[in-house]
């Protein structure tokens, strides 16, 4: 296939499938429009075969990672951590929306740190919402603190994003460098989010309520608590000793999951089930798709308009260039487009694009997957979204974050070295 006609095709089935992933027409999952597309792609001769499975290949670690991580959160939830968590805020808000805004800041940047983005968009958003309502408060600043924070909370470690293990791949860092280089730049940002939505819903926030009245409170799920606590163990020594994240994430996952098929909570359909098969096929698809659209022409024009270096400009540049590509086309592609652009820049560009891809979706509903998700799970509990709200928020949260967070990790690599 000529190269324009490759590129057309290319460009076409890549917005196709976002649409559908945005749309979800009758409640599909991604994949049934991404892997036709990159069987299209490949049957066409706009990606080879061989090049198509090299990328699969590249990317099946991080699929396996993410599978695990997200059987891991379901039984953490069936454990009762999620439950735990709901009380604990309510104790915390004390009918006090304030307060519930603060404890949900503190427990949604914990859990989007640990157990990745998807356990706060799936399992903690309902809690809050149920939480809220038990407390007698609007439960609005709460719910979006929630989407925001499941995109900027996740900059933390390797293991808290899809994007977030993709880039630490590239920018080879170890577990422990890279999660102190962005320690900084995840405080400010989040606390800028903070300051953010405490003044963008000051009214909601203003209307308080007496403290309800609060029940025995659920006992802590210890062996929940500590088999994240060892995950996360492993994670630092397995990075110490080039072992891939993927196979501790399973371990974990194992533990939890033979536990409640042991106790009888689980079928083992249900783990199946858990690993969210059908998404990871939309992931290894879509990376298929965005291969053959970056191969014929995108990376070319990126590479125009990224600034290089590591100063404080370029980078933020390169996360501004970041934060545009996830709302136009995707955090998850975005990054995949990226990576290979600015890896010679070195760990501190990486890092940028990282800011960028994380935080930039924020801006609208179609940046990331997470909060499109956040926003079928509002419409399933019958609590809906305005877009109009949505975007105004946006507007307003991410450049108050992304700056300042570039700013921090630019003093991170100075003081680093």
């Amino acid at each position: 296939m000529n190269t324009p006609l490759a590129e057309t095709l290319s460009v076409v089935l890549l917005v196709a499938v976002l649409a559908f992933a945005v749309v979800r027409p009758g409640g599909l999952p991604e994949a049934v429009a991404a892997v036709p597309a990159a069987g299209v792609l490949i049957a066409a001769g706009a990606i080879s075969p061989e090049h198509a499975r090299t990328e699969a290949a590249s990317l099946a670690p991080v699929v396996g990672f993410l599978a695990a991580v997200l059987v891991l959160a379901h039984f953490c939830d069936v454990e009762g951590l999620f439950q735990a968590c709901g009380a604990w805020m309510a104790r915390q808000a004390a009918g006090s929306p304030g307060r519930l805004l603060a404890a949900v800041f503190v427990l949604a940047s914990a859990i989007t740190a640990v157990l990745s983005l998807d356990a706060t968009v799936v399992l903690l958003t309902p809690v809050v919402l149920a939480t809220a309502a038990r407390a007698g408060v609007r439960a609005r600043p709460h719910l979006y603190a929630c989407a925001h924070l499941s995109n900027t909370a996740s900059l933390l470690l390797p293991v808290s994003n899809l994007t977030n293990l993709l880039a630490f791949e590239t920018s080879g860092l170890s577990f422990i460098r890279f999660a102190a280089l962005m320690a900084l730049p995840w405080l400010v940002a989040i606390g800028a989010e903070y300051l953010v939505l405490r003044r963008f819903f000051d009214t909601d926030l203003a209307v308080s309520v007496r403290p309800p009245a609060v029940g025995a409170a659920p006992e802590p799920p210890l062996f929940a608590l500590v088999t994240v606590g060892c995950t996360l163990a492993g994670f630092v020594v397995a990075s110490a000793v080039g072992i891939e994240p993927a196979w501790v994430a399973a371990a974990g996952a194992l533990v939890l999951a033979g536990r409640a098929l042991l106790r009888r909570r689980a079928t083992p359909l249900s783990v199946v089930r858990a690993a969210q098969p059908a998404f990871l096929a939309f992931v290894l698809a879509l990376g298929v798709v965005v291969r053959s659209v970056v191969d014929h022409g995108l990376a070319g024009a990126l590479g125009h308009v990224l600034p290089g270096g590591s100063g404080l400009l370029a980078l933020l540049g390169i996360a501004a260039v970041a934060a545009v590509l996830a709302n136009l086309i995707n955090n998850l592609p975005a990054v995949l487009v990226l990576l290979p652009l600015t890896a010679a820049a070195g760990p501190g560009a990486v890092l940028a694009v990282l800011l960028g891809v994380n935080i930039g979706p924020n801006l609208t509903y179609a940046g990331s997957l997470a909060t499109l998700l956040w926003r079928r799970i509002l419409h399933r509990e019958g609590h809906e979204v305005r877009l109009a709200r949505f975007t105004r928020l946006g507007l307003l949260a991410t450049p108050a974050a992304l700056v300042p967070a570039v700013a921090a990790l630019w003093l991170s690599l100075r003081v680093a070295g």
